[in-house]
């Protein structure tokens, strides 16, 4: 499997540390591209650098590599994350603005008819940002936002976080352990 996973400016920069984590034990191949604003988040809420995250991934692109391959269609993928997701990504994908390689290559995975799950960490949420969701949702991308169940009795973040991108995992068909579904639950 190859994926192209995203981290922008967005708070919960920890779900795409995450995911990376969880796709490297699963050796998917990952493409990786971190937004300048994401770079500043994950300093800040993770007290790490992006060549921290870099390592996670197979390939790594700086957001103004028009070269990187994963802006042609011609390039095969299995779909694109983008983990979190900021308000500005949304609405640029929503209304096809393509003025860096996380919106061209979202923008790719679209007319390729390919899937593309973004995570989005708003709150709350204008009419503006619903109404992108749903223009998003309208060209089947899969929207995730970062809510978190809480049946399955989380102990701490990271189970809080380990749910999130479980849902992201059951979407690509990757199978987990990270969290146990609704039938699986112990009876007390």
């Amino acid at each position: 499997m190859r994926l192209i996973v995203a981290i922008t400016g967005a708070s919960g920069v920890i779900y795409g540390k995450r995911m990376l984590e969880v796709l490297r034990r699963k050796n998917v191949e990952t493409h990786l591209v971190i937004s300048k604003a994401g770079e500043k988040v994950i300093e800040h809420e993770l007290d790490a650098s992006k060549s921290d995250l870099k390592k996670l991934a197979n390939y790594v692109y700086d957001m103004d590599d028009w070269s990187a391959p994963i802006v042609s269609g011609s390039f095969k993928t299995d779909g694109m994350v983008i983990i979190p997701c900021s308000m500005k990504t949304l609405a640029g994908i929503a209304h096809g603005y393509s003025d860096n390689i996380i919106l061209r290559a979202a923008d790719v995975t679209l007319k390729e008819k390919r899937k593309l799950i973004i995570v989005p960490r708003e709150t709350p949420l204008s009419a503006i940002h619903l109404r992108n969701m749903l223009e998003l949702a309208e060209e089947n991308v899969t929207i995730v936002p970062a809510m978190p169940a809480y049946y399955h009795e989380p102990k701490g973040i990271d189970d809080l976080v380990d749910f999130v991108v479980g849902k992201v995992l059951d979407l690509l068909g990757i199978k987990h352990t990270l969290t146990k579904g609704w039938s699986n639950r112990t009876p007390k």
